[in-house]
């Protein structure tokens, strides 16, 4: 069997992994910044926080058609470098107004990047491997997510000081875009098609379905990551308990990302699918029911479990459907349907915990999550299985 650790795919799977862990250290603490430095009320940090998305959703359809109609290489240099720059913007920022501004752009690079890393990262696999290489891919994301709450929340009880998480940031990131840099992708992984620009060049139209499903699944998740540290410091007394949160998160990620790896290589994608949904649903129930500590971290390794089996299956599902010449297109319409999800459960989230309680957003999320789950039984499971591919 063709090796799948190649010397390319492992320089793609640690630039992730700098990506998101840049990205992730200052995510759970971004709400406790807010409020701490500015003053910010629960509804203006969601809608701060939502600025990226909402940018990131609009540039992720762009940054498909980039990178399968451009050198891809050229595509994902350019989208590091100004995602790594804006990481200064938080620096300077020295109003609340200043600070939206730069993490709103900042969704703009974000959301390319992420598209091009995973879609030439998909390129230098070898096509027998390439299921089973998409569900290590992420284990990048998840290792990354695990460790930089915890030294975030380590560094900053030792400093105090915003500031230098964001220079960690800053000089994650640039190493980052050191390591793309030696990346060598072969010139037929370039695509260039100049015909007629149609709508399915930015949005993989067979995958509505699968896009409508996630979406429900990311709300929750949405809702969840945004505002589980101030829950937890507000209601249950849990202080900095988001590091160990999202350390049992991504240790059931990992887990399950390699228990997983085995059904994808024999193709077993729907059936991934399936169970990791039906995992995740009953962690969103605990989290939501249960407002206690076993609730708080008991979910979180629930949900971990499940979105290991879960992510990369849907991943594979929308790869799937694709032919080879909208391959970018594809990973930017999974990217585009968790971010407005995402961005709807922050926004929303927001607005219930602010207005009703925190309950009311975390209810908010399990049963947003319980309609994707019915429409993936009802529809999208059958829809793929009849529409892929390979």
């Amino acid at each position: 069997m063709e090796k799948l650790w190649n010397r390319n795919y492992v320089k793609l799977w640690t630039a992730n992994f700098m990506l998101f862990f840049s990205f992730m250290l200052l995510t759970p603490l971004l709400p406790l910044y807010l409020s701490d430095t500015f003053q910010a009320d629960k509804a203006t940090i969601g809608i701060v926080l939502s600025g990226y998305t909402l940018v990131s959703l609009l540039v992720r359809p762009f940054s498909g058609f980039f990178v399968d109609t451009f050198p891809r290489k050229v595509v994902l240099l350019v989208a590091w470098f100004f995602f790594c720059t804006l990481f200064a913007g938080y620096l300077v920022a020295g109003t609340l107004t200043m600070f939206a501004i730069f993490r709103t752009l900042h969704g703009a690079p974000y959301g390319a990047v992420t598209v091009a890393n995973s879609t030439v990262a998909i390129d230098v696999l070898r096509p027998e491997r390439r299921s089973e290489g998409i569900g290590y891919y992420g284990l990048s994301n998840n290792l990354a997510t695990a460790i930089s709450p915890s030294i975030a929340i380590y560094v900053f009880q030792a400093c105090h000081d915003y500031n230098v998480l964001f220079l960690i940031a800053l000089v994650t990131s640039f190493l980052g875009i050191v390591v793309n840099s030696t990346v060598k992708v072969d010139k037929k992984d370039v695509v260039l098609d100049k015909g007629k620009l149609s709508f399915d060049r930015f949005f993989l139209l067979k995958g509505w379905s699968q896009g409508i499903t996630l979406l429900c699944y990311a709300y929750s998740y949405g809702v969840l990551a945004t505002y589980l540290a101030i829950y937890g410091k507000e209601e249950l007394g849990i202080i900095g308990g988001s590091g160990l949160f999202f350390f049992l998160l991504c240790v059931g990620l990992m887990v399950s990302r390699l228990i997983g790896a085995r059904s994808l290589r024999r193709k077993q994608i729907a059936r991934n699918a399936t169970v990791g949904a039906c995992i995740s649903f009953f962690g969103y129930l605990l989290f939501a029911a249960l407002h206690n500590e076993i609730g708080f971290y008991g979910a979180a390794l629930i949900i971990g479990l499940g979105n290991g089996h879960m992510f990369p299956a849907f991943q594979n599902i929308f790869v799937d459907m694709a032919p080879h010449s909208q391959r970018g297109t594809a990973n930017s319409t999974m990217f585009t349907s968790w971010d407005i999800g995402v961005g709807l459960g922050v926004v929303f989230g927001g607005m219930l915990s602010e207005h009703v309680s925190y309950h009311s957003a975390f209810w908010s999320g399990w049963i947003v999550n319980a309609l994707g789950l019915l429409l993936y039984f009802a529809y999208s499971r059958n829809h793929f299985l009849r529409n892929k591919l390979r």
